[in-house]
C-alpha cells in the first residue's frame, strides 16, 4: 500500500493583513502536488504540543473557500508566542514533536511566521537531521517588520506599510489643527524591532497636498541628541507644527547598538514632563507642547 503523503502547517507570531493569504497558497499548493491530507496546528507549535490540529479538507471545501480564507482577518489557525527550547535544554519536546509528526505520516513541516517561527523551523531541522527523521521543514516569511533575512520584502510588509503612511498623513493633519497658540511636537512611534523599514514607510505620507513627516529616526543609524535638538529648533523658526518619527526598538537592540541609549530619553517626553523640562529641551520647551503617539498595535 502506497504511503500516504501529508503535510502540516501552522501560523505564528503577530497576524498581518495577508497571513491567511499564505496559508491559502499553502493549502493549495499542495492539493496540486498530490498530498493526501493538509493538517493545521491551531495555535501553532503550542498548540501542536497540545495535539490541537485540524484537517483542512473539513474547512476547505471549494475554490470560493480558498478565496475566502485569503480574505480572513486574524491568523484563521490561531497563533501563538513559543520559542522552541535549545536541544539539547529538552530533548522531550522535540521527542514528542516528531511523535505526533510521525503518526500523522507527515512528509513536510510548514510554519508561517517571522523570525522566531523561523528559528523554530531550523530546530525542528536541525532535530531531524540529527536523528534521521525524513520529513522536510519550510518556513514562509510573515513580518511587518521586514526583518528577515535573505527576503526582499515579506508578506505582511506592504499593507502594515501602506497603513502607517495613511494613519501618519492623518496626525500630521489632526497636529495642525491643535496649533493655534503654542506650537506642537508630535513624536509618533512606530513598530520595527531593530529594523526601520516601517517608520522608513511614514515617509509615504508625502504627497502633493501633505509635506510628510519632518524628521524621520531609524535604529540603523546613530542618534545625536544635540543634532537632533538644533533640527527641532531650527524647524520651529519655520512652522507651527513638527511631526518626527520614531522606531519603537527590542530591548536586544540597546545591546546591539549603544546609541539608542542615547536616544531611550524620548520614549519618556509624554510619560514623563521632566524630561522634556530638563536642560537638554530648555531652547525647545517654552514655545511647544510635545505629544507621544504610540503606533504599536494600531494593525
Amino acid at each position: 500500500m502506497k504511503k500516504k503523503r501529508n503535510i502540516i502547517v501552522g501560523q505564528s507570531g503577530g497576524p498581518t493583513s495577508v497571513i491567511n493569504s499564505s496559508l491559502a497558497g499553502v493549502y493549495k499548493n499542495a492539493k496540486e502536488r498530490g498530498f493526501h491530507k493538509v493538517y493545521g496546528m491551531l495555535h501553532g507549535i503550542q498548540g501542536l504540543l497540545d495535539e490541537k490540529y485540524v484537517d483542512l479538507s473539513t474547512q476547505i471545501h471549494s475554490e470560493l473557500d480558498i478565496e475566502l480564507l485569503k480574505r480572513t482577518p486574524s491568523a484563521f489557525l490561531g497563533s501563538c508566542r513559543y520559542k522552541l527550547p535549545e536541544i539539547h535544554e529538552n530533548r522531550e519536546i522535540f521527542e514528542k514533536i516528531f511523535e505526533i509528526l510521525n503518526r500523522l505520516d507527515i512528509e513536510a513541516f510548514i510554519y508561517i511566521g517571522g523570525n522566531d517561527s523561523m528559528d523554530t523551523i531550523k530546530k525542528l531541522s536541525d532535530y531531524g537531521i540529527l536523528t534521521g527523521q525524513p520529513q522536510k521543514f519550510l518556513g514562509v516569511p510573515k513580518t511587518i517588520d521586514n526583518d528577515l533575512a535573505l527576503t526582499d520584502h515579506t508578506p505582511g510588509f506592504g499593507s502594515a506599510a501602506k497603513y502607517i503612511g495613511a494613519s501618519t498623513k492623518e496626525v500630521i493633519r489632526d497636529a495642525l489643527g491643535l496649533t493655534y497658540d503654542k506650537p506642537m511636537i508630535t513624536v509618533i512611534e512606530v513598530m520595527g524591532r531593530n529594523a526601520g523599514w516601517l517608520t522608513g514607510a511614514t515617509a509615504l505620507a508625502k504627497t502633493e497636498e501633505c509635506e510628510g513627516p519632518d524628521l524621520i529616526y531609524l535604529p540603523e543609524v546613530d542618534f545625536d541628541i544635540q543634532k537632533f535638538l538644533k533640527k527641532v529648533k531650527e524647524l520651529l523658526k519655520k512652522k507651527t507644527s513638527i511631526v518626527i518619527m520614531w522606531t519603537r526598538s527590542d530591548i536586544s537592540s540597546f545591546r546591539e547598538r549603544p546609541h539608542i541609549l542615547q536616544a531611550s530619553w524620548l520614549r519618556r517626553l509624554d510619560a514623563r514632563p521632566e524630561v522634556w523640562n530638563s536642560p537638554r529641551c530648555r531652547e525647545v520647551r517654552p514655545t511647544s507642547h510635545p505629544v507621544w503617539i504610540s503606533m504599536k498595535r494600531l494593525w
